[in-house]
């Protein structure tokens, strides 16, 4: 079957509506433009190339590119909404635990939402794969290599679905669950190939996908060059420990990682106003203080004598100002 009317059939099979990329109408532009290609070939013009795409093509410019822009944000922005719902049902304690269970009618155990996980990750993936699909094929169309120029835009933009912080979450939420399962000799499942890795000390988390798609997330933190501790995500998908994002940012724990100024940039990619947008990754935390627990204690003790100090310093300033030292 053609990935085509694989799509297809799966957003609509959706007992909701969901945004998606417009894959059969994207393919008709292409195949418009095709054709637009193979009518110049026929009266060529004898300085012109083999009917390459001009860089600027009415046809692409015009409806390609702008239709899979806006469709692409439209579906990573449903995503991070519905993965943050999610979220907030498993990390919801006390009386919001309970009111958020009966507020969605859900039985009080993980089967909904491994289910609803489940249906998260197809969704996200097989999205990410439309979309690679049809760039993939938009180069093959106009022999050229905007579909890959388009795409790195786009991840600066970050509407790319693969790099959203939301989907590392939702691993993390998913392996949570499956262990929480297994001691209780449940053999309910999210999804296949979801794992956390550790290769020389080194945790990274890992999923195959359908379609020969792989997702490798490293969790090792670039500035302390250590496994990430109360991990944060950046609006650039890079993911640090919070102490070491907030010392990036010129900020202190106090104050927090979003009063980081405008200008600031991150560490590894250097792009700027990246902190304002930060995701603290509170699903991973809790699988990293499980599988790495003798690490997450000792490193827990040095981070709580730093956040400390920190504080200390932090407020001997502010009274310093208050008294006009």
């Amino acid at each position: 079957m053609k990935f085509c009317k694989t799509y297809q059939e799966y957003m609509q099979g959706r007992e909701r509506e969901l945004p998606g990329v417009g894959f059969k109408n994207l393919k008709k532009i292409l195949k418009k433009c095709r054709t637009n290609l193979h009518s110049q070939d026929d009266h060529p013009l004898p300085a012109l190339p083999t009917y390459n795409c001009p860089h600027q093509c009415p046809v692409c410019d015009g409806s390609f590119f702008p239709s899979l822009l806006m469709e692409m944000s439209a579906v990573v922005g449903c995503f991070n909404e519905r993965v943050q719902k999610l979220l907030d049902i498993h990390l919801a304690k006390g009386f919001k635990k309970y009111y958020a269970w009966f507020k969605r009618k859900v039985e009080k155990d993980h089967v909904a939402l491994i289910q609803e996980g489940q249906d998260l990750v197809t969704y996200a993936m097989i999205n990410a794969i439309a979309v690679r699909k049809i760039l993939k094929k938009y180069d093959k169309v106009h022999y050229s290599k905007q579909g890959q120029e388009f795409k790195s835009q786009v991840q600066k933009m970050h509407i790319e679905i693969l790099q959203s912080p939301w989907l590392c979450e939702l691993m993390a939420l998913h392996i949570n669950l499956r262990e929480t399962q297994v001691k209780k000799r449940k053999t309910a499942a999210l999804f296949d190939g979801c794992l956390l890795t550790i290769t020389d000390e080194k945790p990274s988390l890992t999923c195959d996908l359908f379609d020969s798609v792989k997702l490798d997330i490293d969790l090792t933190c670039s500035i302390c060059l250590d496994t990430v501790f109360d991990p944060v995500a950046l609006n650039c998908g890079h993911i640090f420990c919070y102490i070491c994002a907030c010392s990036a940012a010129s900020v202190t724990i106090v104050d927090g990682i979003k009063a980081a100024h405008p200008k600031e940039k991150c560490p590894l990619c250097r792009e700027a106003g990246v902190y304002e947008g930060a995701v603290h990754l509170e699903e991973l935390n809790i699988l990293l203080s499980r599988r790495c627990h003798e690490y997450w204690e000792q490193r827990l003790q040095s981070e709580r004598a730093k956040r400390i100090r920190q504080a200390k310093e932090h407020w001997e300033k502010q009274c310093r100002a208050f008294m006009g030292v």
